[in-house]
């Protein structure tokens, strides 16, 4: 948690507060792991605030997660509903991703936290696989009953004035225990063990080992005391193997016994059967053949752990492929880089950087102060600086310490209060990208297997960063052609005040098909159009602009006429899309307007007296499906203070509200929202769309306002 939220206990609002609600919780659903993900206060992303039930480490691949990644969290936060895992078919189904890094049998439920309208963050819950494939009634009421109390704690802390905001790492909960063991008790239960034939040692939450027997410790080869303390894969090398801690991490998230045999060097084979719940896991360790061969002779200290170690590393490696297959921008490349590698690998900050024009910017960094990263940024290509070098010659440089870099490199201020540096050439096809720098707060021995694993990391980061460029060069071509297509300015007309806004889809190439126009006719004359074209490509963006010039040719004439003449043209052009499209013409010495609609959404009408009205239009087709359509017009008075509202449908439409309720939404909001100018109100009716994560239509605005 963080500080603000971590020290002001006394007042109740410190995590103590949510940790009694959780583990009541989870004492009174037999749910095995929760976790609390909080809002970000600057971003659209939840990040880990609390967990329990499982080892941190399995967790970090998921301790910042997106509002628009595809996982249950975000889903369940982004759309305000629970969202229930039933069966692993159901999570392979539903998020192939995350099933393909985490294939193993659990129910999962995740719900928004929230009160009244504000929404804090999510709870994700899970149950063991034995679980029904269904949430009873009763589970359904716990998890909203919960969820509510979890609110009303996050809002009275913020109304205190002491937010609650996720730290670097989450608050762990304590395990629930049935039972504490006394003195006497607890050797009693160490003799009763020592006694068991084979071996056997317990393992806690973290997956640390915490009790292990002499028989045990002898077919390991490691004494006791080497043993106590560490995880079983760290100390003991031959054990660090994808089944291994793939084996564990099924037992930690499914709670279902599990098993595996591996061979110990030289030739013993040993099986190692897990037995877990909420406090650890037991393991029992046999021989795996029936002829014993001797005791081996305990080792003086284990060898030394390799960090990260190849099942880790296997698990970095895959849930970094994993998030950049997700990326797009190179903004979305930094980010999920940053969340996936700095916490996997122990690393307090990291620097992405690019070659372009003879220098080497910084395109993202995280964890270093901006101070430094603004002296660094652009550093030419002739300089001697590791980041530099790593770039020129294909070399990663790996600096354990200051000394080291200061060594090579007496120059370098890259330090920034860091201790150890690895400096990696982003390299894709041969051809240089840029460079990765990773940096620790400590010095940070960096062994030969760690360093094959951060340079395959590299490679992946490469790739992403060279689809990304590609994606951005085609997202801003996209933008410019929008932008070519639609008004600069709009015309001043005396009478009227008017103003616009467009926002661009927030997904895929950002072409869209929305289009608004006003245009001044004479002195006292004025006609404003707004359309949608199907579609969100290059064609509709094409279609778009010869609509709109249509439109513009034909403005003067009656608005159903307008109309049915850009009708007949996208008839005889056949291209394949339709296009919505509402078409006013407005006298403004006479307080009077026409109106046409093809299948638009309703105009709002916002009275001088403050109350709106929704304009229900007598519909015509959609332009380009029937020739000979007809487009009826209404005639409206627009006497001085009145505001009439256009819009397309992006601005309204939201998952799980019906379009008519979202529009009378849209009615209430323009009704009660006073701004001084058209511009400020235009703000105000596209903010929280302006805000959303997952934007995926775009979104065109004009407001007209009678004097």
């Amino acid at each position: 948690m963080s500080e603000a939220a971590s020290t002001d206990h006394s007042a109740g609002f410190g995590p103590q507060a949510l940790e009694s609600v959780l583990l009541g919780f989870a004492r009174d659903s037999g749910a095995i792991v929760s976790a609390v993900y909080l809002l970000a206060p600057d971003e659209p992303a939840l990040q880990l605030a609390l967990l329990s039930g499982v080892s941190w480490r399995i967790a970090v691949p998921w301790a910042r997660v997106t509002l628009e990644a595809a996982t249950p969290v975000a889903d369940a936060v982004r759309e305000r509903r629970l969202v229930w895992i039933g069966s692993e078919e159901e999570w392979a189904r539903r998020y192939p991703k995350m099933a393909l890094v985490l294939p193993h049998a659990f129910a999962l439920a995740a719900a928004p936290i929230t009160s009244g309208p504000t929404v804090w963050g999510g709870l994700v819950v899970h149950w063991p696989a034995s679980h029904p494939p269904t949430l009873s009634p009763g589970e359904r009421e716990e998890l909203r009953g919960v969820c509510d109390r979890l609110g009303e704690i996050l809002r009275e802390a913020a109304d205190a004035g002491h937010r609650l905001l996720a730290g670097p790492e989450p608050y762990l909960l304590p395990p629930p225990r049935t039972r504490a063991a006394g003195q006497h008790e607890a050797q009693a239960a160490v003799d009763f063990a020592e006694r068991l034939p084979d071996g056997c040692c317990s393992l806690d939450v973290d997956g640390r080992i915490v009790f292990i027997t002499t028989a045990a410790a002898r077919l390991l080869g490691v004494g006791v005391s080497d043993l106590l303390g560490a995880r079983p894969w760290e100390a003991l090398p031959w054990l660090d193997t994808p089944v291994a801690e793939d084996r564990y991490r099924s037992a930690a998230l499914s709670r279902r016994p599990t098993s595996f045999t591996t061979l110990r060097p030289p030739d013993h084979w040993l099986s190692f059967h897990l037995y877990p719940d909420a406090t650890g896991i037991s393991v029992r360790i046999v021989r795996a053949l029936a002829a014993h061969p001797p005791d081996p002779p305990l080792l003086v200290a284990p060898a030394p752990p390799a960090e990260p170690g190849r099942a880790t590393a296997l698990y970095a490696l895959t849930h970094l492929a994993v998030a950049l297959t997700e990326a797009v921008g190179v903004s979305d490349v930094v980010d999920r880089v940053a969340d996936q590698i700095l916490a996997a690998f122990g690393a307090r900050a990291l620097a992405l950087m690019t070659a372009q024009d003879g220098r080497l910017g910084i395109i993202g960094h995280r964890g270093y102060p901006a101070d430094l990263m603004d002296r660094l940024d652009a550093i030419p290509l002739t300089s001697d600086m590791p980041s530099v070098r790593v770039l020129t010659s294909g070399i990663p440089c790996f600096f354990g310490s200051l000394a080291e870099l200061e060594r090579e490199h007496p120059t370098a201020v890259l330090q920034g209060g860091m201790a150890a540096w690895a400096f990696l050439p982003l390299i894709t096809t041969g051809r240089p990208v840029g460079s990765l720098v990773l940096a620790y707060d400590r010095p940070h021995p960096f062994p030969p297997q760690e360093r094959a694993v951060l340079t395959a990391l590299a490679g992946l980061i490469a790739q992403a960063l060279d689809r990304a460029h590609l994606y951005d060069a085609q997202h801003q071509l996209a933008r410019n052609l929008q932008a070519g297509l639609l008004p600069r300015t709009l015309p001043d007309v005396p009478g009227l005040e008017v103003a616009a806004r467009y926002l661009p889809a927030g997904h895929g190439t950002g072409i869209g098909g929305d289009f608004y126009d006003f245009i001044r006719l004479d002195e006292t004359n004025a006609a404003a159009a707004i359309g949608d074209v199907q579609g969100h490509n290059v064609q509709a963006a094409t279609l778009m602009g010869q609509v709109r010039t249509a439109v513009h040719a034909g403005a003067g004439a009656p608005p159903g006429e307008v109309l049915a003449r850009t009708n007949r043209l996208l008839a005889d052009l056949d291209p394949g899309l339709f296009t919505s499209c509402t078409y006013i013409d407005i006298d403004v010495a006479r307080h009077h307007a026409c109106l046409a609609t093809a299948g638009h959404p309703p105009p709002i009408l916002r009275h001088p007296d403050g109350h709106t009205e929704v304009l229900h239009l007598e519909p015509g087709l959609l332009l380009g499906i029937d020739r000979a359509a007809e487009y009826p017009a209404t005639e409206i008075a627009l006497p001085p203070g009145t505001v009439l509202a256009l819009y397309t449908d992006g601005l309204v439409e939201a998952p799980g509200v019906g379009i008519g309720d979202a529009i009378q939404s849209l009615a209430d909001q323009l009704a009660r929202t006073r701004a001084p100018t058209m511009e400020a109100l235009a703000d105000s009716l596209v903010d929280d769309v302006r805000r959303s994560a997952l934007r995926s239509d775009d979104v065109a605005l004009l407001l007209i306002h009678s004097r």
